[in-house]
């Protein structure tokens, strides 16, 4: 007998299934999965099509104003006069005492703010001098002004605040927004970068990438001059109908792939091209700020044809307005160490302010006079606070300079579903630490997923084997700012 069918004989009912548990384990998990199936499994979906939320939204949309370096908190918006009397006093050890800074040794001398505040609004919000602008605005304003954070150098705190991590690799904010929403213009991205100033954020392109999850959803840098999306233009001697042919071919082939392999990465790479597609026509015309009418460029402080603060807040109500779903602008020039007159808190203060107060300011009004404004959610804010006393190594110069602080610091919010003239929180006497409703940047963030429609705790990702979320393991709505 051909010994291999003696063998055959020879097996047992358990040496059969023994042997034979991963082809079988397969053929189950196969049968399993057909099941769950839809009836277009071979269908490539867009990822970026529209999707409900969790419960319904108070925003729909959210323009993020960065002021990156992290303005001076105490000499905008949280007054302390029991600070300017102690000014020049050598702060307190039980206040310093166990605590790294990060250009600041030594007992450093106690700094009250040199601005004048005052307060605006029908609920009395406190504002100063440096911001005029903003004080016309003041019952919009969401003032929070016991935040804090963990990082206290501006890299590691910019992406604890957008990524939920202080190191790079995990998804941003606008990329979750973006993911668990989908977008509601098919020509447009649905979460844009605009950088000023010059200078990429501190954290990099991670602070509004995509991390793990697929690229289609990471931010989309727009420039206000030039090109507005680099390489989305036709190549030359590549006419609009070709590149037309070219992306039709190239979907076929990566369709293809999609259903042999099923990589999300293939359904984003064609999403991505058909987009870029779209956006050559879309993307010149709502950049285009010399299309607004003179009135309103000015009340910006806006300057069509450069590049500037100003200019991409007026871009940033166009976008939304064409329903973009999150609007990420990053602002550089804000780390008021006192090392240069430009970064005192006086003259430089003025000067900087200048190019935000404006337009934001204008940004609010425009937006609440074309009735956006209950369903855009604004949020401006550094990546931490300033220390209650003088910079380290500027101690003896007449520039006034504060180091970096995370422990309690001051931002606002408004529109989009938050009170209008309220202030919420409260830090010390001095404002070195939170003495009243803390809130902890997981706490900013499960909040502003809030405001979108999204629980926090639900909005997760697989990846290497655990779910990830923007919060990580913490966080909780600060139920309090909600109107």
């Amino acid at each position: 007998m051909d010994p291999r069918i003696e063998r055959v004989q020879d097996m047992t009912r358990r040496h059969f299934f023994r042997e034979s548990q991963a082809g079988l384990g397969a053929m189950a998990l196969a049968s399993l999965l057909a099941k769950d199936a839809p009836a277009d499994a071979g269908k490539v979906v867009d990822p970026l099509a529209p999707r409900l939320s969790h419960f319904a939204p108070k925003a729909k949309r959210i323009i993020y104003l960065h002021l990156t370096g992290s303005p001076p908190h105490l000499d905008l918006y949280d007054y302390k006069p029991e600070l300017v009397k102690r000014t020049g006093q050598e702060c307190p050890d039980a206040f310093i005492k166990g605590k790294r800074f990060a250009f600041t040794s030594g007992t450093p001398k106690l700094l009250g703010t040199p601005r004048k505040f005052e307060q605006h609004g029908k609920n009395g919000v406190w504002l100063s001098d440096a911001i005029p602008n903003l004080h016309s605005v003041a019952d919009d304003l969401c003032v929070i002004r016991s935040m804090h954070t963990d990082q206290f150098n501006h890299a590691p705190a910019e992406l604890l605040l957008y990524t939920g991590s202080p190191r790079s690799g995990r998804p941003s904010m606008g990329t979750w927004a973006t993911y668990g929403l989908g977008t509601e213009n098919a020509n447009l991205p649905g979460f844009v970068v605009l950088i000023s100033s010059g200078v990429q954020p501190n954290g990099g392109k991670a602070s509004f990438g995509s991390g793990f999850l697929p690229s289609v959803y990471q931010g989309v840098q727009c420039r206000s001059t030039g090109d507005p999306v680099l390489y989305a233009s036709d190549p030359a001697g590549m006419d609009r109908s070709m590149r037309r042919q070219s992306l039709d071919a190239l979907r076929d082939l990566n369709e293809i792939q999609a259903r042999e392999l099923g990589d999300p990465e293939t359904a984003t790479r064609i999403a991505q091209y058909e987009l870029a597609f779209r956006m050559q026509a879309s993307v010149p015309e709502v950049m285009d700020i010399s299309r607004e009418p003179k009135h309103l460029i000015e009340a910006y402080g806006a300057q069509p044809g450069t590049s500037s603060f100003a200019n991409n807040c007026l871009l940033a109500r166009r976008l939304v307005e064409q329903g973009v779903r999150y609007v990420q602008l990053f602002d550089w020039g804000w780390d008021f160490h006192g090392t240069g007159a430009g970064e005192g808190l006086t003259d430089g203060l003025t000067k900087k302010c200048a190019t935000m107060d404006r337009p934001v300011a204008a940004l609010i009004k425009d937006l609440k006079s074309r009735g956006l404004l209950d369903e855009t959610l604004i949020i401006c804010s550094g990546e931490f606070g300033r220390t209650p006393f003088r910079e380290g190594r500027t101690a003896a110069s007449a520039v006034l300079g504060r180091d970096h602080f995370p422990d309690c610091y001051s931002m606002f919010l408004a529109g989009g579903g938050v009170k209008g003239g309220y202030t919420h929180g409260e830090s010390d006497e001095l404002g070195f630490s939170v003495a009243r409703d803390g809130v902890h940047v997981h706490d900013l963030q499960a909040t502003i997923l809030h405001l979108l429609g999204l629980d926090h705790t639900k909005l997760t990702y697989r990846f290497q084997g655990r779910d990830y979320r923007l919060t990580d393991v913490f966080g909780k709505v600060v139920k309090e700012i909600l109107a």
